[in-house]
């Protein structure tokens, strides 16, 4: 039986990522630190190849396949066990992935990805409603599927304040469709995640990203796991400006209160010592609901 939280290890094979860009771009070292992740406690290994923060490069499909193809089949080959996912929004990318030994595709795009000419594949735009490609290419393997809510119209999110007037009705409008989507073109309901996303993915305003961890529960509405990745990002930097560097302390905050508010995968760069603040607070949702249960049962 799967435990209810689930800790997803990011493996970036990327020179330019936010946090570890560049540490990992070898097969020996992502290796190493797939070893240290699991002993750590993780139960899924992300690995992704091409960073889609502001101010990051785009990745072919060529390059994005030569960087992650070769480390998860020696993740494969190495850790029979572990449970593999692969963060791309290419269909090209996805069907590699699940073929080499992933299990999971996480999409920040939500499947809308479109591209723009059949011989650039890797260029194209977000189209609301959208593709279902990504869609096609999943729903006949078991693979599980994140759908990510986004505020832009490109895989390579920006630097934007956007303002909302009900950030959760607008996050959980966008997945309920993406959702809806999926499950049209054949994907059964519960290979299906959410995530509400976090960061500039939201806005650049960091009030938007606390609400919707604040208000996660609202999400479980929809009837699918919740995955949070607040991990290291920009909205945790606080009043003192901590830069990537300094906020384990707010990441570890900032998950453990997910899983209160009923995050199932939390995805981190950190897998111990989030692992340890999210199982306590895993610890007091399961007590939360017993005493619930029992102080609202009906007398006899």
């Amino acid at each position: 039986m799967k435990k209810f939280l689930q800790i997803v290890g990011i493996l970036n094979v990327t020179p330019d990522s936010y946090y570890d860009g560049g540490q990992y771009v070898s097969i020996d070292s992502a290796v190493q630190k797939v070893g240290r992740m699991l002993d750590d406690g993780a139960d899924w290994i992300e690995v992704g190849g091409e960073s889609t923060g502001p101010h990051s490069s785009s990745v072919s499909v060529e390059d994005e396949l030569d960087r992650t193809i070769p480390v998860i089949k020696a993740i494969r080959k190495n850790f029979p066990k572990a449970n593999i996912s692969i963060d791309s929004y290419k269909p090209e990318v996805a069907r590699a992935a699940i073929d080499a030994g992933a299990m999971m595709i996480n999409d920040i795009t939500a499947g809308r990805w479109l591209p723009l000419e059949e011989h650039l594949p890797h260029r194209g735009r977000i189209k609301e409603g959208g593709s279902e490609i990504m869609f096609n290419i999943i729903k006949d393997t078991n693979a599980q599927l994140v759908l990510m809510y986004s505020k832009d119209s490109s895989p390579r999110t920006t630097i934007k304040d956007v303002q909302y007037d009900d950030v959760l009705k607008t996050v959980k409008e966008c997945l309920k469709e993406r959702r809806d989507a999926a499950i049209s073109a054949g994907i059964s309901p519960e290979r299906i995640i959410l995530d509400p996303g976090m960061g500039h993915f939201v806005s650049s305003d960091p009030k938007y990203s606390l609400e919707l961890i604040a208000r996660l529960s609202e999400l479980q509405e929809l009837g699918c796991p919740i995955l949070l990745s607040p991990s290291r990002k920009s909205f945790l930097a606080g009043l003192e400006n901590l830069n990537a560097g300094d906020r384990l302390p707010g990441t570890i905050a900032a998950s453990a209160i997910a899983v209160l508010h009923g995050a199932s995968y939390i995805r981190t760069h950190d897998v111990k010592e989030v692992r340890r603040g999210c199982e306590v607070a895993s610890v007091i949702r399961e007590n939360l609901k017993k005493t619930y249960k029992t102080h609202t049962r009906h007398p006899e």
